[in-house]
């Protein structure tokens, strides 16, 4: 059913192609609590949800499967005018008490990429296999967040770079042996937990076919890197709808490069780099925010290319900068990010150029 209802939105949308364009690129959701007891960092309420979702209904958006979209993406097939699609991160229960029976209603699929470690000990706060078989009936497709959640570029103590890796491989690996023993497939996706990884883990992943999502926010698109795509979190600070509208009509940046010194933020300032395609954009608007920081200072070293500055060094943790800049129309907002990591005291990650 899930199949035929995506590909007759696929046909509505080339049968509209004189009036419309089809759409090359997708918005993806992020969520994790659906509940009003969860924290409220990466939650949303059953009301917040229902909201959520009635919008997407009555503005004719078209929520579609996740795997299916990326592969018409990368193989160059249009996806129907407003497609989105809609994914969770962790197996929380609360996803099935409460979010089920409203992405059921509407009949909208949806992907949770989950960690099986709280599910294989049968913790009453995540998901059973048999819940998810159930929502496999009604358009779920459940995906890889790793056995255990973990910091992926950490290491334990006293772990060599080569142990590092196995580890890691075992973290993917298990959870791939897991969906198919227990769900009948694997749709071939992983969500790193807390957007963590790097080149070494993007060849683990890549090597076994598997797409992989970060955590900085913005549009998928076929120029995508789809070893570290990205989605728009719209739980707990980004729950509010106003807000979450300007997120679901966004466009890729129209970009030719991008690039950083490092995914390891440090004592100074990070700075990003960006080169713009050919053509007429609105760069005046062109607009960077610095996590907690405000406007980033921009650089223009030609007409279009970009340098983006923080005005101070990130604490520990994560940070990152946002970039937006109005389409033609000034109706949608070209969107990107870059996520850094500044690593505390002591632990333990992995040297960004280890040869081990």
């Amino acid at each position: 059913m899930k199949l035929k209802a995506y590909f007759g939105s696929v046909l509505i949308g080339l049968a509209l192609g004189a009036t419309a364009q089809a759409q090359d690129y997708i918005p993806v959701l992020q969520y994790h609590h659906v509940s009003e007891t969860s924290p409220k960092s990466t939650s949303v309420t059953p009301e917040q949800f229902t909201e959520h979702m009635d919008y997407l209904k009555s503005a004719n958006f078209q929520v579609i499967d996740l795997r299916m979209a990326l592969d018409d993406l990368k193989a160059g097939k249009p996806l129907p005018e407003k497609a989105v699609a809609i994914t969770f991160d962790d197996a929380y229960r609360n996803i099935y008490q409460f979010g089920f029976p409203i992405l059921k209603e509407r009949d909208f699929p949806f992907t949770v990429f989950i960690n099986t470690e709280p599910v294989q000990r049968k913790s009453r706060s995540f998901l059973t296999w048999e819940q998810m078989k159930e929502m496999q009936g009604f358009g779920g497709v459940f995906a890889n967040h790793t056995i255990s959640h973990p910091y992926m570029l950490r290491k334990n103590e006293a772990e060599s770079d080569v142990e590092w890796l196995a580890r890691m491989r075992n973290e993917v690996d298990t959870v791939e042996i897991l969906l198919e023993d227990n769900l009948g497939s694997s749709p071939k996706m992983l969500a790193y937990p807390y957007g963590e990884s790097n080149s070494q883990i993007h060849e683990m992943l890549k090597e076994q076919g598997i797409i992989a999502f970060g955590q900085q926010s913005g549009v998928v698109s076929a120029e995508s890197d789809y070893l570290n795509l990205p989605r728009f979190p719209a739980s707990g600070a980004y729950a509010k709808l106003a807000t979450l509208k300007t997120k679901l009509n966004s466009k890729p940046m129209p970009l030719v490069s991008q690039e950083s010194s490092s995914f390891y933020a440090g004592d100074l300032p990070v700075s990003l780099t960006l080169k713009f395609k050919e053509g007429k954009y609105r760069l005046k608007d062109f607009v960077c925010y610095v996590s907690g920081q405000g406007k980033a200072s921009l650089d223009w070293v030609s007409d279009t290319e970009v340098i983006a500055t923080a005005s101070k060094a990130f604490r520990v943790g994560r940070g990152r900068i946002n970039c937006t800049m109005p389409d033609n129309t000034g109706r949608q907002y070209h969107w990107y990010s870059h996520v850094w990591i500044r690593p505390g005291v002591d632990q333990g990650y992995i040297l960004e150029k280890s040869e081990n």
